[in-house]
């Protein structure tokens, strides 16, 4: 059988492959028109195949992405095409969860205001330093500067998507006390934390109970564009929105108004729109009420090992003609 990798790997990772292989032979095409020139002789595609050169396949059997977000990789033919595809979901799960934490606890917790008091060089507690427990009394009444930090045990956490990631955030609230709550278009098996998912006929509810409120699902047909105005009115007044999901699924110019309105409390955004996120936002402005980071929520040491070992598993077991990892919906884009 031959393997097209393409765009080419480097030969490290390429020669494991080939020892993998065996007797099957690794072609690793470093440009389109030696792809191209392949395709007709391909059994499986390992990288980003384009329209062209599926048009070309005459006995493909596999295509194996390497991304877990698919909405830049189907197209029509692809849908339509008897092959499996398969995606890297799984590699960024404890990695983009322990990136929402570290989100959610900034919020709870006030970390923006201090990190930048600390730049100025200022003592600031919030609340105001009158609100100071004094040591001989202890706290007998709650006081300013305890309206001002939260105790996640006491919140309540929503989870919209149910995948790996969302699995892992859920396990994560959990392990914090407090009381998970997960919605999932498609996925309704029980989770760490979260043993009866709700359906979306339940959303209204969902979005009015949530005091932090993320987003794990991909972008898909039905999710882009999902949370606008219409649902942010519908979310709790101290709510913070989390999204580490896809950047399309939020429309942030509805954001920022349903932040500057008061309809929600706060947003931490990982993922945008369109990437990387115009200087011109009125985001970049809007000081304690946002949490921006680069789309750097998947990004960790073990990634790039745990992302070569889906490629070497999922070779192993279409050689041995086994079911393959990760397997994908390519009509719903997961």
């Amino acid at each position: 059988m031959n393997i097209l990798v393409f765009p080419a790997m480097e030969s490290a990772r390429a020669d494991k492959l080939a020892r993998i292989a065996g007797n099957s032979k690794i072609i690793n095409a470093n440009t389109s028109e030696q792809a191209a020139a392949i395709m007709p002789e391909v059994d499986a595609f390992l990288g980003k195949i384009t329209p062209e050169l599926l048009g070309k396949a005459k006995r493909l059997k596999w295509v194996q992405s390497m991304t877990v977000s698919l909405e830049h990789y189907v197209f029509p033919e692809l849908v339509s095409h008897p092959c499996e595809l398969t995606n890297m979901r799984g590699i960024f799960s404890d990695a983009v969860a322990d990136h929402t934490f570290a989100m959610i606890l900034t919020f709870s917790r006030r970390i923006a205001h201090y990190v930048l008091a600390q730049s100025m060089g200022k003592w600031s507690p919030l609340g105001g330093e009158h609100g100071r427990v004094d040591f001989s009394a202890g706290p007998g009444v709650t006081n300013a500067i305890d309206l001002q930090h939260e105790v996640l045990s006491e919140k309540t956490l929503g989870v919209f998507g149910l995948g790996g990631i969302g699995g892992e955030i859920a396990r994560r609230g959990h392990a914090f006390g407090m009381k998970v709550l997960g919605l999932d278009p498609f996925l309704q098996n029980p989770c760490v934390g979260i043993p009866e998912p709700w359906g979306m006929g339940r959303l209204d509810e969902f979005l009015g109970l949530c005091d932090y409120l993320v987003i794990a699902a991909p972008h898909t047909p039905l999710t882009q564009g999902m949370f606008n105005k219409k649902l942010f009115q519908k979310m709790r007044k101290n709510s913070v929105l989390i999204n580490i999901g896809r950047g399309a699924i939020v429309v942030l110019a509805d954001l920022v108004e349903a932040l500057n309105l008061g309809w929600i409390r706060g947003a931490g955004l990982d993922v945008y729109e369109k990437e990387p996120l115009d200087p011109a936002s009125p985001l970049w402005q809007m000081g304690e009420k946002v949490l921006l980071t680069p789309h750097v929520a998947g990004y960790a040491p073990p990634i790039a090992q745990r992302h070569f070992a889906i490629i070497e598993e999922n070779l192993k077991r279409f050689l041995a003609g086994q079911p393959l990892m990760n397997v994908v919906e390519k009509s719903r884009w997961f």
